[in-house]
């Protein structure tokens, strides 16, 4: 009995050996020891063996691709110094083996743990010049309040563009995520010099306002002598209130003085 059981686990892991499992998210592709690439998609969970021929493996379910450094033109036609986005997509399982074998194999590309990324760098492409056509319609200085709607129109434009191709149906553009906007420099310079001035004539203005109302207010009391007679008795009062409280030490009296007492 115990031999048996042995055998059968030997022969478990004989037949484990020459297998490669298909990971969730991925699909399988096999090469047969002609390098003929079969039409079959395989499935996730599955384990194909690979002593005779072998398996190509690709992941379908979001790709992500970082797209840094872009330098689109803005509306002012300025050059934006840094613009990061990223896209993130799904391939159609049933679909693998087309673009595999039909497309240039220039569009897809080789992740770090060898996986053949389908599309990825067509994708890429696609969403550099949707960019650079949303770009277009924004000031560098608006183009961060606008990121919502900008992403939403690099996504509308990649997903006109792959039906155009007719791989609508084999690639679903996910997400698109705007990392980073920075305008240029001499941009943000010149909005922080054009807001400086605006607060100094702002300044001037008050300023200038502020003395018309004094000149109005003068003139008002130079042509009202009521006026200037009840502002002459209110300082003598003053200077008496003053002197009742301690408050003056001395009093300047000029040559021409009469005194406080009103002469008729």
């Amino acid at each position: 009995m115990n031999l048996f059981k042995t055998l059968v686990f030997l022969s478990f892991v004989a037949a484990t050996i020459g297998c490669q499992r298909i990971e969730t998210g991925h699909i399988g592709l096999r090469v047969g020891f002609d390098k003929q690439i079969k039409a079959e998609e395989i499935q996730p969970g599955s384990f194909p063996q690979t002593i005779i021929g072998d398996v190509l493996e690709f992941q379908v379910k979001d790709v992500g691709i970082d797209i840094d450094n872009l330098t689109p033109l803005a509306k002012d036609n300025s050059t934006m110094q840094d613009f990061d986005i990223t896209v993130i997509y799904n391939v159609n399982p049933a679909s693998v083996s087309e673009l595999y074998t039909s497309k240039n194999r220039g569009f897809h590309h080789i992740s770090a743990n060898g996986d053949t990324l389908l599309m990825f760098e067509y994708i890429a492409t696609a969403t550099r010049n949707a960019v650079y056509i949303a770009a277009r319609k924004y000031d560098a200085l608006d183009m961060s309040d606008g990121r919502q709607t900008l992403e939403q129109e690099v996504k509308q434009t990649l997903i006109k563009t792959l039906a155009d191709e007719h791989l609508d149906n084999s690639i679903t553009i996910n997400q698109i995520l705007i990392r980073s906007i920075t305008p240029a420099d001499a941009i943000v310079e010149s909005a922080n010099e054009l807001v400086k001035a605006k607060n100094e004539l702002k300044k001037k203005e008050i300023e200038v306002q502020t003395a018309k109302q004094e000149a109005e207010r003068i003139s008002v009391l130079n042509s009202n002598k009521g006026a200037i007679e009840y502002m002459n008795a209110m300082a003598m009062m003053n200077i008496s209130e003053g002197i009742k409280e301690g408050k003056v030490q001395s009093i300047i009296v000029p040559y021409s003085f009469q005194g406080i007492v009103n002469l008729k």
